[in-house]
């Protein structure tokens, strides 16, 4: 059975990343990236679907595990009662071959320890032909080649490959597992001790560039760490999690797959790396965006593959029992041709916010780009759609979808006057942009409710209203605001102070009810206190949220404040985005970096 999802850390390569548990096994792996076909897949099902454990072969007393400081080389410290020992683990930054490196280190005692590797390409269904070497084994199927070299005698039991051996003081016996395509040569070894230690020197680099610490410094950092480990460096897309079909509630169908790269995250992830002074990772970020997007503005998806990939085919896995039975495990995500005019804000929002950080567009980037998406919206944005949370019900009018349609024009309008855009339709815009707010402030606010609701008409609240503030759309004092920001807190935070996403009604969503509280909206909630000047009430719930992030600084997407227990794919980009951003609210002016400023404010009637 799997471990919780909160006693996962996370290792990575800026190409794909492993989840290892705190037994010291690995359940979760993709290769060569993170939309691979998982080679691990034990998280959503059973260890016959593949792992590779290192642990103690006697009694554990204590488990501890850290990061080493500024990395992401993962340390598990085994007390035992016959000594301590310490596993290291780590996937080096890499042009090419992906590895998976474990060091095995002897602190006292002589300690016994066991070795299973189950490798079952193809999320978990192939198993291998397996041969041994003298220095390890080679596993092959179709075009999949996993090679592991280490010193240990190995032995072939019941499709797996184990060991058993004996570790002693300052002994330190190294494990490497390569992936290669088995139709190429096999790569060099690599001195497992000597990379470990480049990999650290990698990462205290990287995130040595750092411009922003403020009073949650040690948070901020490992944040931007796993926000680092979860792009694609060949690209530069940041996938929104590792994982797929980690579920929203134990048990419950709302199982989706996140190795994807949502456009919906483009203005917050953005402005979190430009906050923290990462302007290649933003400039990165952005060309990845104008790629994906490049076509006919009426084709725009709302997700893509690592590389722009558009067909994001929707599968599901049967022979995969499911996280704690959670079923159905998918692959693909078939949100992927839903229409959510929200996109078109988010993307304009991207562009806009790049010309206020001094990032340049590329020479092969021009106006037209988001010129035609505006000329697009200016009758699209009529439309119903399916929404940010991407409901499988009907289309409707979301509020929230269209007062993004109309940052959409804000920012457009804005960039006119600045001259980013050429004038030629600065009057037509400016009208579409004071139309758009009358609609949304007339239909999309309920006044029995003194609050803006999920879509025209309805009685439903719906937690992404709070960005309403954040984006400019009104002022964060308004009564209308904080009306909204009222009934949220009547309806939709917890007992236990967490948000959730909307008003369940599988009317809506055409879904069964079942979720837990979403974390990105919790901080969305903390962003509305601070910028309302309640940075007392804001810091609060903000500590809230950093005291249920697992023992390694990683959150997933929901919590459980019932059973305490993280949910959803882990770890999660949105909320470690929301994490930086939220922080950079709360600190005062003085001590935040002057990238970006202040959210924008819209030129909005009175």
């Amino acid at each position: 059975m799997p471990s919780r999802i909160e006693d996962y850390g996370m290792i990575g390569d800026c190409h794909t990343a492993a989840l290892v548990s705190r037994e010291g096994c690995i359940d979760w792996l993709c290769l060569p990236s993170f939309d691979s076909a998982a080679c691990f897949a034990a998280l959503l099902g059973t260890e016959e679907n593949g792992r590779w454990l290192i642990t103690p072969a006697c009694e554990v007393k204590r488990v501890e595990r850290r990061y080493r400081e500024d990395t992401l080389v993962l340390e598990t410290t085994f007390e035992t009662e016959a000594g301590t020992v310490v596993l290291v683990d780590c996937m080096s930054p890499r042009d090419d071959t992906p590895e998976v490196l474990r060091l095995v280190s002897g602190v006292s005692g002589q300690v016994p320890m066991k070795m299973e590797l189950a490798i079952r390409f193809d999320y978990g269904s192939i198993v291998p032909w397996v041969r041994k070497t003298d220095d390890g084994v080679i596993a092959i199927a179709g075009p999949d080649t996993l090679r592991l070299r280490t010193p240990v005698e190995l032995h072939g039991e019941n499709f797996k490959t184990t060991s058993e051996f004996t570790v002693s003081a300052d002994q330190k016996i190294p494990f490497n597992l390569t992936w290669y395509s088995s139709y190429r040569d096999e790569p060099e070894d690599v001195d497992v001790e000597k990379t470990i230690a480049e990999t650290e020197e990698w990462w205290r680099e990287w995130i040595g560039r750092c411009a922003f610490d403020g009073q949650w410094r040690g948070a901020i950092r490992r944040s931007l760490i796993t926000l680092k480990a979860l792009t694609y460096a060949p690209t530069g897309a940041i996938v929104a999690a590792p994982t797929t079909s980690l579920p929203e509630l134990i048990g419950g169908v709302r199982n989706w797959d996140y190795r994807f790269c949502w456009v919906r995250d483009a203005t917050l992830s953005l402005r979190a790396l430009v906050i923290a002074g990462y302007l290649d990772e933003a400039r990165e970020w952005r060309e990845w965006l104008i790629r994906a997007v490049a076509g006919k503005p009426s084709e725009l998806n709302i997700v893509y593959g690592l590389r722009g990939e558009r067909r994001l085919t929707e599968l599901e896995l049967p022979w995969l029992a499911g996280y704690e039975n959670s079923v159905p495990v998918r692959t693909g995500n078939a949100a992927y041709n839903q229409l959510q005019l929200d996109v078109y804000g988010e993307i304009i929002d991207t562009l806009y916010l790049c010309r206020q950080a001094g990032i340049q567009p590329n020479k092969d980037m021009s106006p037209g780009i988001g010129i035609a998406l505006i000329e697009h919206l200016e009758t699209a944005w009529q439309e119903p759609d399916e929404g940010i949370w991407e409901v499988r019900g009907p289309r409707r009018n979301f509020t929230h979808s269209k007062m993004m349609a109309w940052v959409a024009i804000d920012r457009a309008v804005k960039s006119v006057e600045q001259g980013w855009l050429p004038n030629t339709s600065l009057e037509k815009w400016r009208s579409i942009r004071d139309q758009i707010h009358e609609e949304v402030c007339q239909k999309g606010f309920d006044s029995s409710l003194n609050s803006f609701v999920q879509f025209y008409g309805s009685k439903h609240l719906d937690a992404s209203l709070l960005m309403m503030a954040i984006v400019g759309f009104l002022p964060p004092n308004d009564p209308r605001i904080r009306g909204t920001v009222e009934a949220i807190e009547r309806g939709l935070v917890s007992k236990e102070g967490f948000v959730n996403r909307y008003t369940l009604d599988s009317q809506v969503d055409g879904l069964p009810h079942g979720e837990a509280a979403f974390l990105p909206c919790t901080f969305w909630l903390a962003d509305n206190y601070a910028l309302q000047g309640r940075h007392a009430k804001g810091r609060e719930l903000f500590n809230r949220v950093l005291a249920i992030r697992n023992d390694l600084g990683l959150l997933s997407e929901e919590y459980d404040p019932v059973d305490h227990r993280l949910l959803g794919n882990f770890p999660q980009a949105f909320s470690h985005f929301g994490m930086i951003n939220t922080a950079y609210n709360l600190e005062p002016p003085k001590v935040r970096p002057s990238a970006l400023g202040q959210p924008p404010d819209g030129d909005v009637p009175a």
